[in-house]
C-alpha cells in the first residue's frame, strides 16, 4: 500500500470547523452512517458542515474511532478538542484496539506522536500504518 500523503483539511460552518486527517481514517464509515449529510464520500467536498448544527456535528466526530476526524469551535478559536479525563482501552471484536483519551505514541526511531479523543491501534498485525489501524483487518478476515 502507498503512503498516503500527511494532509489535514478545514471544513467550516459557521460554528465549528470539522478538522480531517486522511492519512489516518480507516473508513469505518460511522461519519456517513451517523450524519450522512455532512459526510458523504460520494461528493466532493465529502465534508459540508453548513448542513447541519455545531451540536450534532461534534457529537458525531466524538464516535470516529480513528481521530482522522476532529473539530474546533470558531467563535472561541479553541484548539481541537482533546479528553482530559482517564484513558480507557476498548477491544473491537474482529477489530482495532480502542484507545480513548490524550496519548503519546512513541515509534522505534524515539518519535513521538500525540493522539487525542479515540485512536485505532492495529491488532491484527497487517496495517500498513501501525501501530494504527488502517482498516485491513475486514479484508484479511481477521478474526480474535
Amino acid at each position: 500500500m502507498e503512503e498516503q500523503k500527511k494532509i489535514t483539511k478545514h471544513y467550516p460552518n459557521n460554528e465549528v470547523t470539522v478538522v480531517w486527517q486522511p492519512h489516518m481514517c480507516i473508513h469505518s464509515a460511522i461519519c456517513f452512517r451517523g450524519l450522512p449529510n455532512v459526510f458523504d464520500p460520494r461528493k466532493r467536498p465529502w465534508v459540508t458542515p453548513e448542513h447541519e448544527s455545531g451540536e450534532k456535528i461534534m457529537a458525531q466526530i466524538d464516535k470516529c474511532p480513528s481521530g482522522a476526524l476532529s473539530y474546533f469551535k470558531n467563535e472561541v478559536g479553541e484548539q481541537e478538542k482533546q479528553i482530559e479525563n482517564e484513558t480507557i482501552v476498548e477491544t473491537t471484536k474482529n477489530g482495532p484496539l480502542l484507545v480513548y483519551g490524550n496519548i503519546s505514541i512513541k515509534d522505534s526511531d524515539g518519535n513521538v506522536t500525540k493522539k487525542h479523543k479515540v485512536t485505532a491501534l492495529c491488532r491484527c498485525g497487517s496495517s500498513e500504518n501501525k501501530p494504527f489501524c488502517d482498516g485491513t483487518h475486514t479484508k484479511i478476515g481477521f478474526i480474535a
